[in-house]
C-alpha cells in the first residue's frame, strides 16, 4: 500500500449486506476495542458504522485510496458517523500517534508486506492496547475471487504466529464461519467466480452463517472461511 494505491475490487457493496456475518464477527472482537482506535483500511467506512459505537475516545480511520478517502471525507462532514471519528488519507507510515487498539478487518490480506505492516502496528500500539485481524482463512482456498479484489493471501493461525510483531502476545487466534469453508470450497474447485451475485451472499449470510455460529461451537473452531486474531502489547 502506497501513495498512489488504488483499492482494485468492488466487493464492498456488495458485503455490507451480510448483516450476520458483522453481528456475529462483531461480537468477537468488540471486547478488545476501547481508547484511542485505529481502523486500518476503512474503505467506505461500512466496518466504522459497525463498530464504532462512539465510546472510544477517538476513532481514526486511515485509508489510502484517494477517492474512497474523500467519499470518508464527505461523510464525516455529512454526520454519518459518530462524532469521535476522524480521517486520515495514506498508510500506517505516515502516522506517529499511538493508539489503544488498532483493528485491519478483510485488510491484511491486501498487504504485500505484512510482517513489516504489523511491526509498524506494533510500534505505535500502546502498552496493554491490542490489535485485531480479521482475514480470509487458509491459502488453499485462495481463489479467482481473492485474486480479484487484490488478496496477496489467505492465512491459517501458523501465518499469523509467524508475524506477530515485537512485544505482542496472540491473546485469540481461531477460525470463524465453517459453513462457508464448504461454501469457498465449492468456489474453489468447481464455480470459480471472481464475484459472487448478491443472491450468493445473502443466501451464505442468512442460512450458512447461523449454522457457523453452532457449527463453530461444535467444531472448537477448528476451520473455518475466516481467521480472527487479537494480540495484546505487553505492558
Amino acid at each position: 500500500m502506497t501513495e498512489s494505491f488504488k483499492y482494485q475490487g468492488d466487493e464492498l457493496e456488495l458485503f455490507q449486506h451480510a448483516k450476520n456475518w458483522k453481528k456475529y464477527f462483531s461480537r468477537q472482537i468488540k471486547p478488545f476495542i476501547k481508547g484511542n482506535v485505529l481502523e486500518v483500511g476503512a474503505g467506505i467506512g461500512a466496518t466504522t458504522l459497525l463498530l464504532n459505537d462512539g465510546t472510544a475516545s477517538k476513532w481514526l480511520m486511515l485509508e489510502p485510496d484517494e477517492q474512497m478517502s474523500n467519499s470518508l471525507k464527505k461523510k464525516i462532514e455529512g454526520k454519518e458517523f459518530p462524532i469521535n471519528t476522524q480521517l486520515q488519507a495514506g498508510t500506517i507510515d505516515h502516522l506517529t500517534e499511538t493508539f489503544d487498539t488498532i483493528i485491519y478487518i478483510d485488510v491484511l490480506e491486501h498487504i504485500e508486506a505484512d510482517a513489516a505492516e504489523m511491526n509498524k502496528a506494533a510500534a505505535l500500539l500502546n502498552p496493554g492496547g491490542h490489535i485485531i485481524v480479521l482475514s480470509p482463512a487458509f491459502q488453499f482456498l485462495y481463489n479467482p475471487f481473492d485474486k480479484a479484489i487484490g488478496h496477496y493471501r489467505r492465512y491459517n493461525k501458523r501465518m499469523l504466529k509467524k508475524i506477530t510483531g515485537p512485544a505482542l502476545q496472540i491473546v485469540s487466534n481461531r477460525y470463524y464461519d465453517s459453513a462457508g469453508y464448504f461454501a469457498a470450497l465449492l468456489n474453489k474447485v468447481l464455480l470459480r467466480q471472481k464475484y459472487p451475485t448478491i443472491k450468493q451472499v445473502l443466501f451464505w449470510d442468512r442460512w450458512l452463517v447461523p449454522v457457523s455460529k453452532i457449527a463453530d461451537k461444535l467444531s472448537f473452531h477448528s476451520f473455518g472461511k475466516a481467521i480472527i486474531a487479537t494480540w495484546k502489547k505487553s505492558v
